[in-house]
């Protein structure tokens, strides 16, 4: 049975970063299980950022020692922060496994972590991207036990006797369980679990100090035992609340931001009964009918990194400063690698305010159209080195665009084609004629569609 053309479309924007309208058609032959199939294989390998090696930065006291001063080193970092920024932007753009780049994002909002280390962030990265559709009891092992993660969340301040509590909160707050489905007491005794767990300063690898670590009794979520951290991460995969509160956000981001509830808890039956298998359960998604409903198609607002990978995988965007990707992406409100705290950026419409949307509208056209760009990003923690490297260049933003490549792909396509490769549906009746009337050239059309609020949408 042929697979609709839109259900193609649809398809690529919520689990890539779109498809064109030439490649959508030459699919629509084939069933919908073989095309999430080749989508979902297409991204079995999985390419880790190398931006930053282990010793490109020094340690603090080694550097002073070199003669280094804290402005140098801290300009250093910045450069390194922002390479890896941007080498992950220009994978997104250039990938084809679309699908492991895409869950690597969200991953990346869920497991938020904000360090002024790039080599530790970039590795936490690889981690989610490595992991991406792995059981995701494995995943968090391995995200517990990353020296990003246990630094940035003060694990290495967790000894014996004097506990903290800050990664055991966030691991059931925010990573498994949801407020409300622990007590203090649990998180008390969490944390004395995870008491020794600590990473090697020289190679980064995971350390357990077993005299810092707690091995008393415990009691947690109704269990008593001599608990290591390891045991409270299998009592916690052991709960459906987890399944659930997984399934609820990943709805959210692939779906709708508007949670059926009977959807959510069939998903989080699956996904448990599953052993947590992240692959099964978004191809399940994509295969199932009601990721096709109209209710479900073109409701989502872009989160800014989407934006501008769509924007940039359509057009072939040629920067000629990569400090153009950085400001774009902090004056839309999401930069890689920077969520605003360790809850990450809470999407929707919170993407959108009366300076982000005016910037959303007029950038398209700007970057296709060679322009130069008058914007400037808000200032935000006076930590924030990559600002620093950028605040003073925020204008003169200058790109190539291939415009040839560009009509030659479209000039015969019908309008609403061509909407709905850009906008992600057909246009209404009488914005079709507003815009049939007024168009001149394949080029003006293009740029008049990308810049109408619908291609906020996907």
């Amino acid at each position: 049975m042929a697979t609709p053309v839109q259900y193609i479309l649809h398809l690529y924007k919520r689990f890539g970063f779109g498809i064109s309208l030439e490649e959508a058609k030459l699919l629509k032959s084939k069933k919908l299980g073989e095309i999430v199939n080749e989508l979902f294989n297409a991204s079995i390998v999985s390419t880790g950022l190398v931006s930053v090696a282990i010793d490109s930065i020094p340690k603090a006291k080694d550097a002073m020692t070199e003669g280094m001063n804290k402005k140098d080193l801290n300009k250093m970092i910045t450069t390194y922060s922002e390479s890896l920024n941007t080498d992950w932007i220009k994978q997104l753009v250039n990938t084809k496994a679309v699908v492991r780049e895409k869950q690597t994002l969200f991953w990346h909002n869920h497991f938020a972590c904000r360090l002024r280390n790039p080599y530790l962030v970039q590795e936490l990265n690889n981690i989610h991207r490595k992991f991406a559709f792995a059981n995701f009891r494995e995943l968090l092992f391995n995200v517990s036990k990353s020296a990003a993660m246990l630094q940035f969340l003060n694990n290495q301040q967790n000894k014996k006797m004097h506990p903290n509590e800050n990664f055991a909160r966030e691991l059931m707050e925010l990573f498994t369980l949801g407020r409300g489905n622990y007590t203090e007491q649990d998180v008390k005794e969490s944390a004395r679990a995870f008491t020794g767990w600590s990473f090697n300063k020289d190679t980064f690898e995971y350390e357990f100090k077993e005299k810092q670590h707690d091995f008393d009794k415990k009691t947690f979520l109704g269990r008593e035992g001599n608990f290591a951290g390891e045991d409270i991460i299998n009592i916690i995969m052991d709960q459906r609340l987890t399944a659930y509160f997984l399934c609820k956000k990943m709805y959210a981001y692939y779906v709708n931001d508007v949670v059926d509830e009977k959807r959510v808890k069939e998903l989080a039956d699956f996904y448990y009964m599953n052993a947590y298998d992240t692959d099964k359960l978004l191809r399940k998604i994509a295969l199932s009918d009601w990721f096709y409903a109209p209710q479900n198609v073109g409701n989502k607002i872009k989160a800014p990194i989407d934006f501008l990978v769509t924007l940039n995988r359509q057009f072939n965007i040629e920067y000629e400063s990569n400090s153009t990707l950085i400001i774009i992406q902090r004056s839309l409100g999401q930069l890689l690698f920077y969520p605003p705290n360790v809850a990450g950026w809470p999407g929707g419409k919170s993407w959108i305010n009366s300076s982000t949307l005016m910037l959303r509208l007029r950038l398209p056209s700007m970057l296709l159209n060679s322009g130069v760009i008058d914007m400037e990003a808000e200032d935000d923690d006076p930590d924030d080195g990559i600002m620093a490297m950028t605040k003073s260049a925020y204008k003169n933003y200058k790109t190539q665009v291939n415009w040839e490549k560009i009509i030659s792909e479209y000039k015969n396509a019908e309008l609403n084609d061509v909407a709905s490769v850009l906008l992600g549906s057909e246009l209404e009746t009488n914005l079709k004629s507003v815009i049939q009337t007024n168009t001149g050239s394949t080029k003006e059309l293009i740029l008049k569609l990308i810049s109408l609020p619908h291609y906020q949408l996907y």
